[in-house]
């Protein structure tokens, strides 16, 4: 465990295995031509790792550059010092564009309308804009309609302070939907290729996921977004690349009792045991982000051995059938990761909680401590 001064007095922790993350960026670096530049995704506190010390060991490692949701994640990659090119996936308000300038970030643009703006700050500052172009082609989020991007393009190519640096779009179900993923893809290509044919070519192109990196080739174009496999999760039912999870997440035992038959367990009274049993108490709940819909479903590893949890998730302490086993109060519990031979994933959890791995890492919330093994 480790020490007070890493977690605080509440036992609970994430752990985040940096060697791991840097292990499957070069996975994902082994897929590609050495052309193919990558765009690591590191919005939503880099999926519940950490925003500053992924970024930082991505830099390190050679990344081309860094995804963000908004201004404010990207301010705080500049002030911790990160240097490489920074994307807004996100869209910002008018109002809010001084920030890009001062922060070097890149915006993305869907309209006209937000690339004169843009351009008339530039103008005014005597300086020039990047910015990427968002196309829609079969999202249905943001993203200019495919069929009016070429204009759209040609548009904003015209405006003299604006330099259109990439050109991006975005699957919506590649997991699950190959006939429409590959019409996404072509839909993209026939834009990049009318765009060639008018004389514009725009340096990076990109569509890739982390599925669209492994399963698509022909989306790869010149750069990459990977987000869920850098983090060494799979994408849903796909496991044609080795990743090493990076993030555990681990507690202790507080308190142990023994209950007789017939005893009902926490809220509601959903469990009850069916002989004289141990029951453990664990200090984490759905107020550290564990969700609840996981009571009396999931497993944890106690001892090297799989237990379930014993009734509905409390916000802040979970309860543990160990039956005739008992442990000892401050033993270590795996909610993600591995003990001994046994080994609870991310995606076992999302699946019994009837969602995806990425909503179970971002959801783990800030009052769990990540401690950093670098």
């Amino acid at each position: 465990m480790p020490d007070k001064n890493k977690i605080g007095y509440r036992p609970t922790w994430a752990q985040v295995d940096l060697k791991k993350l840097e292990y499957n960026f070069k996975q994902v670096r082994a897929l590609l031509s050495n052309q193919t530049k990558v765009l690591v995704t590191v919005k939503a506190d880099a999926y519940g790792h950490g925003l500053i010390p992924v970024a930082q060991r991505l830099e390190v490692c050679g990344v081309d550059y860094l995804g963000v949701a908004s201004i404010d994640e990207g301010i705080k990659l500049r002030l911790a010092g990160i240097k490489i090119p920074i994307l807004l996936l996100g869209l910002i308000l008018k109002k809010d564009i001084d920030p890009l300038f001062t922060y070097r970030l890149t915006p993305t643009v869907c309209d006209q309308e937000m690339a004169v703006v843009l351009n008339a700050k530039a103008v005014a500052k005597n300086k020039k804009i990047a910015l990427q172009i968002k196309v829609d082609t079969g999202m249905g989020r943001i993203g200019v309609l495919h069929n009016d991007a070429l204009k759209l393009v040609k548009d904003i190519y015209k405006l003299k302070n604006i330099v259109i640096e990439g050109v991006f779009t975005h699957f919506a179900f590649a997991d699950i939907n190959r006939k429409f993923t590959d019409y996404q893809i072509k839909l993209f290509e026939k834009l990049v290729d009318d765009l060639k044919k008018s004389g514009i070519v725009i340096p990076l192109v990109h569509a890739a996921n982390s599925i669209g990196l492994i399963d698509y080739k022909n989306s790869h174009f010149n750069m990459v977004r990977p987000g869920l496999v850098i983090y060494g999760l799979h994408p849903k039912g796909n496991p044609q690349i080795k990743l090493k999870p990076v993030l555990s997440l681990k507690t202790q035992i507080i308190f142990i009792k023994k209950v007789p038959a017939g005893s009902r367990i926490s809220y509601a009274g959903t469990y009850v045991t069916k002989k004289s049993v141990y029951i453990v108490t664990l200090p984490i709940g759905y107020g550290d982000g564990y969700p609840r819909n996981l009571s009396n479903l999931a497993f944890l590893l106690i001892g090297g051995k799989r237990f379930r949890i014993a009734g509905r998730i409390c916000m802040d302490q979970i309860m543990v059938d160990v039956g005739s086993f008992k442990p000892k109060i401050g033993d270590e519990v795996v909610l993600i990761g591995s003990q001994v031979k046994q080994r609870i994933t991310t995606e076992e959890l999302a699946e019994l909680s009837g969602t995806i791995s990425y909503e179970i890492v971002c959801g783990l919330g800030s009052r769990i401590p990540r401690v950093y093994i670098s």
